[in-house]
Formats: structure tokens, sequence, C-alpha cells
């Protein structure tokens, strides 16, 4: 098993699952607190490189510099959420490291690459999340609210400092199919950061203002609360639908109920054959009417496959 520890945290890797454990000193981003220890299985690395740190004058210490791992695309809920916009600092796969840590550090990413090569993981992007989304329940406090998901709902509950809008909209509640999308912004400079959740068949964006919209979450830019906003907005990406996954394929019940509804339609669709009498076609309009109970016709096959028995009677 190979070991490095650096400035922020505790890497170690035993050929199947590199571990990352965060410091605990106080100058360790609050981020990298709040996702606590993550398990990378090898499946979802891409890539692994120390990088030194160029010398700047005398007092540039030979050997220190940073380990950065490169993930598969789409293999990390955090990453898929954050979209790269997590600052290098509080980013949970990049370790510094003390220049006197500099050669295990180069013995540590070749350990690494080494079994990325002789495993041959593809470089293509995954298809389903390989590393595990944070637990729940967890929740986040922003500018003008909390947000949290305890795993089924996503909630917002508005404090006293929302705007007017939010606040006469409500605190807002959606089960997570509702979700089409979660998207994450730090605050930058003098601009707002939010965590903002688009909904399946919404009009749209009240406003791009995010303290204004009522589905956005404003976030202070403070460490201490940007770490918890992306690790929330990790815990539900983790649980949606993956982007890359393959459109589920209807069940063979599926198959059996569409061709019974094709076939029930096509067969009133057409004139009564030679001999049918009353009888036949009320039979025929009661079997119509137990497979629209049943769930196999839809109300506007059923009403179309309806009126063409009735129009034969």
């Amino acid at each position: 098993m190979a070991e490095l520890i650096g400035k922020n945290g505790t890497w170690t890797f035993d050929g199947d699952l590199l571990r990352i454990v965060p410091g605990h000193d106080k100058d360790v981003p609050r981020l990298r607190v709040a996702l606590g220890e993550i398990e990378l299985p090898l499946t979802a690395l891409a890539g692994i490189a120390f990088e030194a740190t160029p010398e700047a004058g005398k007092k540039a210490k030979s050997g220190a510099g940073r380990v950065r791992v490169r993930l598969r695309a789409g293999s990390d809920p955090l990453t898929q959420a954050c979209g790269g916009r997590i600052a290098d600092e509080a980013d949970p796969y990049q370790l510094d490291v003390p220049a006197e840590r500099g050669g295990v550090a180069e013995y540590f990413a070749g350990e690494v690459r080494d079994a990325l090569t002789a495993a041959r993981i593809p470089s293509d992007p995954a298809d389903r999340y390989l590393v595990a989304a944070p637990p729940v329940p967890i929740s986040a406090n922003g500018q003008d609210g909390t947000g949290s998901f305890d795993g089924d709902v996503v909630r917002l509950e508005w404090g006293w400092l929302a705007d007017l809008k939010k606040r006469s909209a409500g605190n807002r509640e959606w089960p997570l199919s509702a979700l089409e999308a979660v998207e994450w912004r730090p605050a930058v400079g003098m601009d707002w950061g939010w965590i903002r959740f688009r909904i399946r068949g919404d009009a749209g964006i009240v406003s791009q203002n995010p303290r204004l919209d009522p589905n956005c979450l404003t976030l202070w830019g403070t460490k201490k609360e940007s770490g918890n906003s992306a690790v929330l907005a990790a815990a539900i990406v983790g649980r949606m639908p993956h982007p890359n996954a393959a459109p589920e394929k209807p069940s063979p019940a599926d198959d059996v109920d569409t061709d019974a509804a094709a076939a029930a339609v096509a067969a009133v669709a057409t004139p009564a054959a030679a001999g049918s009498d009353h009888d036949a076609l009320l039979r025929r309009l009661r079997e119509l009417g137990d497979l629209h109970r049943d769930g196999v016709l839809t109300d506007e096959e059923f009403a179309t496959a309806k009126q063409a028995v009735l129009k034969q009677l």
C-alpha cells in the first residue's frame, strides 16, 4: 500500500482504491472537511500527476508541489455538479505536498499510473457514477435561506433576508423525480453564488438574478458556506439519472400492453365482418371497456375504438 501525507490530507492507494482523507488543520478548506473521506475506485480514474512548484528565488524549496488526480468524465457527482468551478485550494482531488515529500509524491503517482496501465481502464466517459454520492440527509445555509435534501425530497426554506418575490412564492419542495438539473456556482468577487434547481415542465427561470428566482438559493460566498452547498448539490446530482445512461428499454409487459392496444384499435377500425350481429358488437364494447379500465388503452385510444364500434351498431 502506498501512502502520501500532504498539507491538507492523506492519500492511500492499495492497487484498486484511492482513499482521500481530509486533514484536521484549521486551514483546511471547509469543502474538504464537509466531504469527509472519499473513496475513488481505480475505474473512476483517468490519470494522476505530480506537479512540482516552480522555483521562485532563494526561498523556494525544491521538491514541493501538488499531486493532482484526474477523473473520468461522468464518474463523480461532485465534479458533475460543480463543473470545474471549485477553487484549487478547496479541490479534494488535489494534494499539496511539502518539499521533504516530493520524492514520495512522485513514487505515489507512479504506483497509480502503473495500476491504471495494467488494468486498462477505459478513458471514455462513464455511463454511471463510480464515486459514491455524499450521504443524506444534508442541508446547506445560503444568504437568503436553507436548502436540504433527505434522499427523496429537495426543500428550500426562506429566511428573513430573502427577497419579497421568494417569500411570496413560499417555501419550495420537490420530489427528486421532478428535477431536471441542478446548477451550482460559487461566489466570485462581488457576484453572488447560487444553487439553482431546474424543474421538469417549468416555464423557465423567473429571473436570471438568483436573488429573485424562487427556485434558487443564493450563497454568501464565504468558505464556511460554499463547502456545504457544493456537497448538497453533489448529493442530489448523484441520485438523479446519469446524463450518459442509455435510455431504459420497455419491459416485456409494456410490449404486451402496446400490442394489445394496437390490436384492439385495429380490430374496430375495420368494418364488421359478414355475419356480425348486435350482440357481437356489444361484447366488443365491453372488451374495450375492460382494456381501458386495466390501463391497456389510453383515454384517446378507447374513445377512438368506441366510436368505431358505435358506428357499426
